[in-house]
């Protein structure tokens, strides 16, 4: 990234390849980087650590080959094949590369049944779905929820780790091909939001209730009307900022359970404790892979020199799954 602004400030360049600086380190050969709504947004905004400099390496996203490690690694040997969501923010040099360093810690060994590409698409998505239906909104068996925007990259995961919990998932789509990729996927009700009031048709699929659980990430307006698809006691969780036009009076009255999920948070404020529980549920999504429970759906693969191509892409809204680098 050479500048904040349109995607032409993503210019393939040679950098010094990164080297080993402390003994609980880790070098990868990339093979594959996933690419993040969040990635356009620091690109556009220049949403960097205030310490950052330019140019920096996007990519939260990457999979790939443990090429060298340090003197007290203990996880990890080279020949591994590893994924993780690290760096990328600014601070830390992301995964729009050939190679990257980073603490042990911080990466999982790679499910086998995926490959580098597939790998790169997941950890973001999995880890944001995960905390929000799981750790925030406490979804269980049995129980509806509701997942706005399912054909998309969080949307895709979160049906399938809904239906691997056992829920009931109502979820919204665009168009019919959406609605079919979402059905194959398990969603038990399909709403076109287009055509028909999302609340209306939640309401009626749990006989007036409303949804246990609400996984909002879309915009103010969508976060608004989801307290009304909610039941009495239930949850809406957003991945999102909601503004400061909300009106709170149905969320009070129908005693809603509000919580936020931005999984970059202990990325951003080096809480080590909470990237540790991140690297579990990585390793409890890949016992998901294995039972062929999740599996990531790619829209395109592109080569490292079109990350500016794959930028256009999400920007330009209405993808299905992810867009993967390969490198």
């Amino acid at each position: 990234m050479t500048a904040a602004g349109p995607a032409d400030g993503l210019q393939l360049a040679d950098v010094d390849e990164p080297q080993i600086t402390a003994p609980t380190q880790i070098k990868v050969h990339l093979k594959a980087a996933g690419v993040n709504p969040v990635d356009t947004k620091i690109r556009s905004r220049g949403l960097l650590y205030p310490d950052a400099d330019l140019p920096a390496i996007l990519g939260c996203d990457g999979a790939g080959v443990v090429v060298e490690t340090g003197d007290k690694v203990t996880r990890f040997m080279p020949g591994d094949d590893v994924w993780f969501c690290n760096g990328g923010l600014g601070g830390a040099q992301g995964n729009y590369a050939e190679y990257t360093v980073l603490d042990e810690k911080e990466a999982e060994m790679k499910p086998r049944r995926l490959s580098y590409e597939e790998a790169a698409a997941l950890p973001l998505v999995s880890i944001t779905a995960w905390e929000a239906l799981f750790d925030r909104a406490g979804l269980k068996a049995r129980q509806t929820v509701l997942i706005h925007a399912g054909a998309g990259g969080v949307g895709h995961v979160a049906i399938q780790l809904a239906k691997s919990a056992g829920a009931r998932v109502a979820t919204t789509v665009s168009t019919d091909e959406k609605a079919y990729f979402v059905k194959r996927l398990g969603a038990d009700k399909v709403i076109h939001y287009r055509d028909s009031d999302f609340v209306e048709e939640v309401r009626a699929w749990t006989n007036g209730e409303g949804v246990d659980v609400v996984l909002e990430s879309v915009n103010p307006d969508i976060f608004q009307r989801s307290l009304s698809a909610a039941r009495v006691y239930g949850h809406v969780n957003t991945l999102l900022d909601p503004g400061t036009t909300i009106d709170w009076k149905e969320a009070r009255n129908r005693n809603l359970g509000i919580s936020f999920t931005l999984m970059l948070t202990p990325m951003l404020m080096d809480l080590a404790e909470a990237r540790r529980r991140q690297g579990k549920i990585l390793h409890r999504c890949a016992k998901l892979v294995t039972d062929f429970k999740l599996k990531p759906s790619i829209t395109d693969v592109l080569p490292l020199r079109d990350a500016a191509v794959a930028h256009r892409m999400i920007e330009e809204g209405h993808t299905q799954g992810k867009i993967v680098l390969s490198i």
